[in-house]
């Protein structure tokens, strides 16, 4: 698909139905998560953001390692319905991938900037959003539906080990995507007036 950039953000939505099929090749999904690292802003060009392409297994183990890791939190009697929706929802789905704020890069520039340090941390939150909502625009204008997902801190210290990644590395975010199976219900809005102000 090849849809404007307006297209692509109005059609950006949360799609929980997902499965195993993917509209393009795993090269095509390697170069929109690419696509998104290299151009994606950041302040003090810092690119802080880092990301992590998880297909196939590693894809399923992942969830895997959320359902664990809420087993030992959650009730025996509570936990069917969330075992449910990781299984019917998020591992169902093709790939998903993670989103990491690098702490060393912020803390870098709240020594090298001490007049802003108070602020790295939240432009680097900033940075972090553009990268989610880049990747998901990208998901989608590619045929896939995906979703936001936060099950940080839980899971932050066995992701970093399994995957051996950087212990500077934060967990931000989780976006697991597929081919959509049904489409998301109807979306509210609140009125434009109250959160758009234009002054001519």
């Amino acid at each position: 698909m090849d849809k404007s950039l307006k297209e692509s953000l109005i059609n950006r939505r949360t799609y929980y139905a997902i499965s195993d099929q993917s509209p393009v090749s795993d090269d095509e999904i390697e170069e929109i998560v690419m696509t998104v690292a290299q151009n994606v802003p950041s302040a003090f060009n810092s690119q802080s953001t880092r990301l992590v392409l998880l297909l196939g297994e590693n894809h399923k183990k992942l969830w895997n390692i959320v359902k664990e890791t809420l087993r030992k939190r959650i009730p025996e009697k509570n936990f069917k319905s969330t075992e449910d929706k990781i299984n019917n929802s998020f591992s169902a789905g093709y790939g998903t991938v993670l989103f990491f704020e690098d702490k060393s890069v912020v803390d870098h520039l709240q020594k090298q900037f001490p007049l802003y340090a108070e602020k790295f941390p939240i432009w680097s939150e900033h940075t972090a959003a553009m990268h989610q909502l880049s990747t998901w625009m990208m998901l989608e204008n590619a045929g896939f539906g995906a979703s936001l997902q936060h099950y940080n801190p839980l899971i932050d210290t066995e992701v970093i080990e399994t995957w051996g990644l950087d212990k500077n590395w934060q967990l931000t975010a989780q976006m697991p995507f597929g081919t959509p199976l049904q489409q998301p219900g109807e979306k509210t809005y609140q009125p434009l007036e109250m959160r758009v102000k234009v002054f001519k």
